[in-house]
C-alpha cells in the first residue's frame, strides 16, 4: 500500500515518459545476461539553475549524466513487491549539467526484477524483460524550462559488464569501453514497454525508506597464495558486500574472485556450505559468488562490482599475473543506510564479541530488505523478521525499513489471508505453482510477521499509523489461522479422539508448518503430515493477542472484543490439549516451555514451575539450550524472569555445542544458521543468519535492564514509559547499554563497588521510569540523570 498522497513529486517528472526496453535480440539466459546502457544526448539551455531527475526500473539502475553518476544509492530502484509497489528515485542534478550537449546514460542489469533469486535460484520471477522510465525536468536561470523523459529517441547497447546478476556475480570487461570510459558500441534503438506492468502507473511509489548505501570498508588482515596466480583475501569480518580491486594487471588480464565464508583444508576458498538444492529433486546448485575482471590495461582501472552483492569473509582471486598488493583491494560493506541507536558493553568480552557478532549480522542481512542470509538465499523472509524485528529495534533505527516491508507483506498477501514464506515475493499474491512454496505458505511463526512485526514498531517508536495501516493485514492473517483451527483437525488426532473437544474450535493442528525448525540435534523435516499444533496455537494466541491489543490502541472496540475471544480460547486449547499437571508440558521440549512462557500460556500458578522444568531440561541437556528458530530468543527471558536469573547467565556464558560463545569459539564474526555450523572441521549451512542473534535482546533487557511494556498505551510506547531493572549476575563487574530513542538518549549502567551494587540511569525529557533495583527496591525517576545504590546481594554474582 502506498504510504504518500495520490500526486507524488515525480508524477510531473515522468509525466509523458515511456517505459523503454534495451535491445536483447538474443537472451543469454540468466545469470548469463550483460548490463545494458541505454542513452539519449540532450540540448539544454544555458546556465541551468534547477533540475530534478526521476528514474525507476524493471532491474536496477545507475545514472550517469555527462559521465557522472548520479546519486550514492546502490541497487535502485530496490526490491519491493514491484507488481503492486515499484519505487521511484528522485535526485537533484542541477550540478551535473550545463549548456548545450548532455548526454543521458542509464546503466540496467537485471537485479531482483528478473535475476536469479530464492533458494531455488530461479529467475525471471517480475518478468523477463529490463526496462527504465525516467524523467528530467528543470528551468535555466532566465527561466527557459526544458523536460526531457525516456522515449523511443533513445538507444541501447550491451555494457562493459558482460554478465550480472545478484547472486551468480558480476563480470566486467574493461575493454569494451573507449578511452573516455564510453561504451564503444554497437548502438540499436530502444523498444517500448507497453501493456501488463508497463501500463500500470498505480504501482509507482516514492521511496519510504532509507536506500543502500556503501557503508564502509575493510583492509584485509591476512593474504596467502596457496598455489601460484591465486590469492586468498581474508578480511577478518563475515560481511556483505563487494570487493574493490585496483592494479588489474596488464590489458587481457582476466581475474575471477570468489567469494565464500570459510576456507577449505588446501586454503582456498569453499563455498560448498552455502549450495542449496531443488526440493522436488534434491539435486544441489552451484553457489555463485564469483565476479570476473578483465583489465584493459589503461591507468587507474578499479573493479567494483555493483550490480551484485555477495555474503563472504574470505575472497580467492585467481589469474594474478604476480603478488596481490594488500593495499589494493578493500572489501565495501554494502547495506541499508540505517542509523545505529544502540550499544551494550560489560566486563566480559566475551558477551562483547557476541554483541558484536550479532550487529554484524544484522549489518549483512539488512539489504533493502530484512534477509535471511546474504549469500544463499537473500529473501525477506517472514519468519526472520517476526523472530528478530525486537532485537533489531535495539541497535538501528529500523521504523522506515520495517514499514516498507509491511507494506511488501500486505501487497503480497493471498486472498484467504495466508502469508507467503518470503516477501517480496515473486509470484506475487497468489501461489506460484512450486508445491513446496505454496505448502509452505501461511506457516505458524513465519505468517505470524503480519501482526508481530507492526506490535514491536509501535512499542519501539509509538506510531498508530503502523498498526492502521496494517490492521487489514492483521486481521486477515488471524482470520485465516482461526478458520484453519476451526474447520480441520490433523488425522491423528481424529483418529485418537473421534469425537472433537470443545476447546478444539481453537487448537491449529492443521496445514503445514516449519515448526520450531533446526533445534540442535533434529534433523529438519518440512513435512505436512507433522503435528505441530503445540507451536502453531501458541502463535494463534500470540497474534490474536496482540491484533486485540493492536485495536484497542485505535479504539476499534468490536475488534479488540473479536480477537480477545480467539487468543483466550487458542490458550485454553493449548493449556487442555498440552498441560499435564502443574506446569508440565506432554511434549516437553525447552522450545515448548519457552514459548509458553513468554507467549502467558501457562496458568499464572503454574508459571515458576514450568520455569522450573525448563531449567531441567537445561540441566538435562548438559546446561545447554535446545532451542530451534522460533525460541531462542525466549529462552533467557523466560528464564530470567521467574526466578531463574542464574540458570540464564550459564547458558548464556556456556561454551561448546550447542551456545552462542561456541560459535565465537569456532572462528564466528557473524551469527550461524546452524548451531553446529562449524564442528570437527565440518562447515554446513550459512554463517550468517540472525535468528538465533535475538538473544542480544537480553542483553538490553536484562543485563543492562532497560525494558519497555510488553502492551504499551500511547503514553508508553516509544520509551514514553521504561522499566529499567538490571538483573546482574553471571560473574559480570558491570553493564552498560544506551539507546537513542523517540524521545532521546536513554542509558542504563550499573556497576559493582565493594559491596554495593550501583546503577546510574540516564533518561530523556519526558520519559518516565521505574527502576528496580536487585534488592527488591522500586522507585520512580523521570527526565534526567540518577544514581543508585543498594547492599548487592551475593546471589547475583554466582
Amino acid at each position: 500500500m502506498p504510504h504518500s498522497s495520490p500526486e507524488p513529486a515525480f508524477t510531473e517528472l515522468l509525466d509523458g515518459a515511456a517505459w523503454i526496453r534495451p535491445c536483447e535480440p538474443v537472451d543469454p539466459g540468466p545469470g548469463s545476461r550483460p548490463a545494458y546502457v541505454v542513452r539519449l544526448d540532450v540540448e539544454l539551455p544555458a546556465d541551468v539553475a534547477a533540475a530534478t531527475l526521476a528514474a525507476t526500473a524493471h532491474g536496477i539502475i545507475e545514472v550517469f549524466l555527462n559521465g557522472r553518476r548520479v546519486g550514492d544509492e546502490e541497487l535502485v530502484p530496490g526490491f519491493t513487491a514491484y507488481r503492486k509497489r515499484l519505487q521511484v528515485f528522485e535526485w537533484d542534478v542541477a550540478g551535473y549539467l550545463h549548456g548545450g550537449t548532455n548526454r543521458v546514460e542509464v546503466l540496467l542489469s537485471d537485479g531482483w526484477f528478473r535475476g536469479r533469486h530464492g533458494f531455488e535460484r530461479r529467475a525471471d520471477g517480475f518478468g523477463i524483460e529490463t526496462a527504465v522510465l525516467l524523467g528530467l525536468k528543470g528551468s535555466s536561470g532566465s527561466g527557459e524550462a526544458f523536460h526531457v523523459v525516456s522515449d523511443g529517441t533513445w538507444s541501447s547497447a550491451p555494457s562493459h559488464i558482460i554478465r550480472a546478476d545478484l547472486m551468480d556475480g558480476q563480470s566486467v570487461d574493461f575493454r569494451r569501453l573507449d578511452g573516455d570510459g564510453g561504451v564503444d558500441g554497437p548502438w540499436s534503438a530502444v523498444s517500448i514497454g507497453t501493456g501488463a506492468l508497463y501500463d500500470d502507473g498505480s504501482r509507482l511509489i516514492p521511496t519510504s525508506a532509507e536506500p543502500v548505501r556503501r557503508i564502509d570498508t575493510l583492509p584485509p588482515v591476512g593474504v596467502s597464495s596457496p598455489r601460484p596466480g591465486t590469492a586468498v583475501v581474508d578480511f577478518g569480518q563475515n560481511l556483505n558486500g563487494w570487493v574493490r580491486l585496483t592494479s588489474l594487471g596488464p590489458r587481457d588480464t582476466h581475474l575471477v574472485l570468489t567469494h565464500g565464508e570459510v576456507l577449505a583444508g588446501s586454503g582456498l576458498v569453499s563455498t560448498e556450505n552455502l549450495r542449496s538444492f531443488i526440493f522436488a529433486t534434491g539435486d544441489l546448485l552451484p553457489a555463485g559468488q564469483i565476479d570476473e575482471v578483465i583489465s584493459s590495461g589503461r591507468p587507474g582501472e578499479t573493479f567494483e562490482p555493483r550490480h551484485t552483492t555477495h555474503g563472504f569473509r574470505y575472497v580467492q582471486i585467481d589469474g594474478l599475473p604476480g603478488a596481490l598488493d594488500p593495499e589494493d583491494i578493500r572489501a565495501v560493506v554494502v547495506h541499508t543506510d540505517l542509523l545505529p541507536t544502540g550499544s551494550f558493553s560489560c566486563s566480559d568480552a566475551a558477551l562483547n564479541a557476541l554483541h558484536t557478532a550479532g550487529v554484524w549480522s544484522f549489518r549483512g542481512n539488512a539489504c533493502e530488505i530484512p534477509t535471511d542470509c546474504p549469500q544463499r538465499e537473500r529473501s525477506g523472509f517472514t519468519g526472520d523478521w517476526q523472530v528478530f524485528v525486537g532485537t533489531a529495534a535495539f541497535l538501528y533505527d529500523v521504523q522506515a525499513f520495517s514499514d516498507k516491508w509491511l507494506a511488501d507483506l500486505a501487497a503480497d498477501q493471498w486472498a484467504d489471508g495466508r502469508v507467503p514464506t518470503i516477501t517480496p515475493n515473486p509470484a506475487g499474491d497468489k501461489p506460484s505453482g512450486v508445491l513446496f512454496e505454496d505448502l509452505s505458505a501461511g506457516s505458524a511463526g513465519w505468517g505470524d510477521a503480519a501482526v508481530v512485526v507492526p506490535w514491536e514498531l509501535w512499542r519501539a517508536y509509538g506510531d498508530e499509523g503502523v498498526l492502521r495501516r496494517q490492521l487489514p493485514s492483521m486481521q486477515a492473517w488471524v482470520d485465516y489461522a482461526a478458520r484453519s483451527a476451526a474447520a480441520n483437525r490433523h488425522p491423528a488426532r481424529a483418529e485418537r479422539r473421534p469425537v472433537p473437544a470443545a476447546w478444539e474450535t481453537f487448537l491449529w493442528d492443521s496445514g503445514f508448518h516449519f515448526g520450531e525448525w533446526l533445534e540442535p540435534g533434529v534433523p529438519p523435516a518440512p513435512n505436512p503430515a507433522t503435528d505441530h499444533s503445540i507451536v502453531a496455537t501458541a502463535f494463534l494466541h500470540r497474534s490474536a493477542a496482540l491484533l486485540a491489543a493492536s485495536a484497542k490502541v485505535l479504539g476499534e472496540k468490536e475488534l479488540e472484543a473479536k480477537y480477545s475471544t480467539v487468543a483466550a480460547g487458542a490458550r485454553e486449547a493449548w493449556q487442555r490439549e498440552f498441560l499435564t499437571g502443574h506446569g508440565l508440558l506432554s511434549i516437553e521440549t525447552q522450545a515448548h516451555y519457552a514459548r509458553g512462557l513468554a507467549f502467558g500460556l501457562f496458568p499464572a500458578g503454574a508459571r515458576e514451575a514450568a520455569a522450573g522444568r525448563l531449567a531441567e531440561l537445561i540441566e538435562e541437556n548438559n546446561g545447554h539450550l535446545g532451542t530451534g528458530f522460533l525460541s531462542t530468543g525466549q529462552l533467557l527471558p523466560a528464564l530470567a524472569d521467574h526466578g531463574k536469573a542464574e540458570e540464564a547467565y550459564a547458558v548464556l556464558l556456556s561454551r561448546g555445542t550447542p551456545s552462542w560463545l561456541g560459535m565465537l569459539e569456532n572462528g564466528a564474526t557473524t551469527v550461524w544458521e546452524w548451531w553446529d555450523g562449524v564442528a570437527q572441521g565440518e562447515v554446513r549451512g550459512s554463517l550468517n543468519h540472525y535468528s538465533k542473534a535475538a538473544v542480544l535482546s537480553f542483553l538490553y533487557t536484562h543485563v543492562a535492564g532497560i525494558r519497555l511494556s510488553e502492551h504499551p498505551t500511547a503514553d508508553e510506547a516509544a520509551y514514553r514509559q521504561v522499566t529499567i531493572a538490571p538483573v546482574p549476575g553471571g560473574g559480570l563487574d558491570w553493564a552498560q547499554a544506551s539507546l537513542h530513542t523517540p524521545q532521546g538518549l536513554l542509558s542504563s549502567a550499573w556497576r559493582i563497588v565493594g559491596g554495593d551494587f550501583v546503577l546510574d540511569v540516564s533518561l530523556p525529557p519526558g520519559t518516565r521510569a521505574r527502576v528496580e533495583l536487585p534488592n527488591g527496591t522500586v522507585l520512580a525517576a523521570e527526565g534526567g540523570q540518577r544514581t543508585f545504590s543498594v547492599p548487592l546481594q551475593q546471589s547475583v554474582r554466582a
